[in-house]
């Protein structure tokens, strides 16, 4: 008997062959298929990451340009006043290159016993309001003297068609000078823009000031 094995054998083999390449080279392609979906759904992934930070960052842009924009709306809105004395000092001008002031409301410090004051359409402080308790304070010393009072000034103005009000701290800046015959006098010489504030500010200038 032959150990040989007949064709039919052969045959049988060379397709079980064929058959385990074929199931090898499936499950391959199977892998390799896999590998492509996962690389996908990755890609995809990475894409919509992209695509979403750069909307994020592009939104973030554009909510510090409004920010920007606001604050610097803000900042040429708000009202710088300007001093100018007159001729005898016995009076401060108030105005503003880029605002129109209809009013002005002037506050003190309490302890210096002077009521809030106010000035309409060509707005102005006096030094009147406060001549005789100042002089009153610095009586004794030197009859020239220079210094500053804390005050909150209000201002009531337009900002194109839109009307604003808006307070702040300013030293208002002063001095005595000797009069002949007169004893002393009291005269203004400006303004100095302290900082901003929310509410009336009388508590703030009340903290600020000292007595001469």
């Amino acid at each position: 008997m032959s150990d040989e094995p007949t064709p039919a054998e052969e045959a049988a083999a060379e397709q079980a062959v064929a058959k385990a390449e074929a199931a090898a080279t499936r499950r391959r392609w199977i892998t390799l298929g896999e590998i492509v979906a996962v690389a996908a759904v990755v890609i995809s992934g990475l894409t919509f990451w992209n695509s979403w930070s750069e909307r994020q960052d592009a939104a973030a842009e554009r909510a510090a340009e409004r920010a920007a924009e606001r604050k610097e709306r803000a900042a040429s809105s708000a009202v710088l006043l300007i001093g100018t004395p007159g001729e005898d000092g016995e009076t401060l001008a108030l105005s503003d290159p880029a605002h129109r002031i209809q009013q002005i409301e002037v506050r003190f410090p309490e302890a210096l016993g002077v009521s809030p004051q106010t000035s309409v359409l060509e707005p102005q402080i006096e030094a009147e309001w406060i001549a005789a308790r100042m002089l009153e304070l610095t009586d004794g010393g030197a009859d020239r003297r220079e210094g500053r009072l804390p005050v909150a000034i209000t201002a009531s103005y337009w900002d194109g068609d839109v009307q604003r009000t808006g307070t702040a701290i300013y030293d208002l800046v002063w001095r005595t000078e000797p009069r002949t015959l007169q004893g002393r006098v009291l005269k203004l010489r400006g303004v100095i823009l302290r900082e901003r504030v929310k509410g009336d500010g009388q508590a703030r200038i009340d903290a600020m000031w000292k007595a001469p």
